[in-house]
């Protein structure tokens, strides 16, 4: 990526408010609210050393597709009011970013503009002792209509590095967005990630995301549906292998009438390993006709794994629908006997109760590369935790 060159009093300004709330804000402990589950305390951020890293931008035919650093020179203005708009800066990683971040990408969609090919963004981690801040801001005027894949990976295992990512959807009037997130990271690796959508009357989010690599970490995922007739569809799945703990913290926020959303999760557990998701339906005062569904399904490969679902309602208006479905449960041993009565190896028979529970999550998705990709992804990695 481009390096940073002399920045503009706005920036430098983001800069050291990041900076000072880097040392007054102290990392969540198990008593803060949303980290029950997450511990992390083996955390030392000291040992790990700000680094860049080679991203790779495709795609992007009618759209500005190009580096933060470049974006400053630019297009100035536009990152000076829409970057950092949705996210709050009084959170301990978010201002850390603010701090710290050299690497990212600007995506802006002008007005009426419809792509028809993906933007494909590449993001490794490579080095061990490496901490990458990495920003995305990703903003689509009225009526515009784009599809961005976003990959966090690492090129082996062996790689303990951290990820500190914030990334910022903004979804303009009637405008289109689908946006696939895939991490593979290094299972010694650490990834923190602070994510939030805002959609605008009648916009429109599809949001995909895959959680395969880190050991530790969380990654939020919130959706603010600030105009009329907006909607979102939120995708999740993961699945965790020996060591390994998955920590997803979702919010759907309604704050203006006649809003849709859907948020569905599923997860595999295999031995050793956990997963936590935390969902949050918010409906704001005077958001009537609401209409939200959210669920969350872990399926445990063996008693040695474990899951917690915990989804919530905070509801302030009183014309709504909103509803949600949580289950934990293990592979149905009836199912498998009756796969095995009829010839197949219990191996093959688990792969195919397994593939059935996450195929609901792979026909949530529209038919195209993005169904295709994401069901052969999820297929590799199964074949990798079994």
């Amino acid at each position: 990526m481009a390096e940073l060159a002399t920045e503009p009093a706005w920036l430098e300004e983001r800069r050291r408010q990041g900076a000072a709330l880097t040392e007054s804000l102290p990392l969540p402990d198990h008593k803060s609210k949303g980290w029950e589950f997450t511990d992390l305390a083996n955390l030392d951020l000291d040992s790990y050393a700000g680094a860049s890293t080679a991203v790779e931008l495709s795609g992007g035919e009618g759209a500005t597709v190009v580096s933060l650093a470049e974006a400053v020179e630019t297009h100035g203005e536009l990152l000076a009011g829409a970057l950092g708009s949705l996210v709050s800066i009084e959170d301990p990683f978010v201002a850390r970013n603010e701090a710290d971040w050299r690497d990212g990408v600007l995506v802006h969609v002008p007005r009426g503009v419809k792509l028809s090919e993906p933007i494909r963004i590449e993001v490794p981690l490579e080095a061990s002792g490496s901490a990458v801040s990495w920003r995305t801001l990703i903003v689509l005027e009225e009526g515009a209509e784009a599809e961005v894949w976003e990959h966090w990976s690492s090129p082996d295992d062996e790689v303990d590095a951290l990820l500190n990512s914030v990334v910022e959807l903004s979804v303009g009037q009637a405008a289109t967005l689908r946006y696939v997130n895939t991490q593979d990271l290094s299972e010694k690796s650490w990834i923190f990630a602070t994510q939030r959508a805002q959609v605008e009357r009648d916009g429109r989010l599809d949001w995909s995301a895959l959680g395969f690599g880190s050991g530790r970490g969380k990654v939020r995922m919130e959706t603010k549906l600030a105009g009329q007739g907006s909607e979102a569809r939120v995708t999740g799945g993961y699945a965790g292998g020996p060591g390994q703990h998955l920590d997803y913290d979702t919010t759907q926020e309604h704050a203006a009438p006649n809003t849709n959303s859907d948020l569905a999760f599923r997860g595999v557990l295999a031995a050793g390993s956990t997963a936590v998701w935390r969902g949050m339906i918010k409906v704001d005062p005077g958001a009537q006709q609401t209409d939200a569904f959210q669920e969350s399904r872990n399926l445990l490969l063996s008693t040695e794994a474990h899951a917690d679902a915990i989804p919530g309602l905070e509801i302030l208006a009183d014309d709504v629908r909103c509803t949600h479905a949580a289950a934990i449960a293990q592979v149905d041993k009836d199912q498998l006997f009756y796969l095995t009565s009829r010839g197949l190896g219990e191996a093959a028979a688990k792969s195919l109760v397994i593939e059935g529970f996450l195929e609901a999550l792979v026909e949530r998705l529209a038919e195209g590369p993005v169904r295709d990709e994401i069901s052969a992804a999820l297929e590799r990695r199964l074949s990798e935790i079994l």
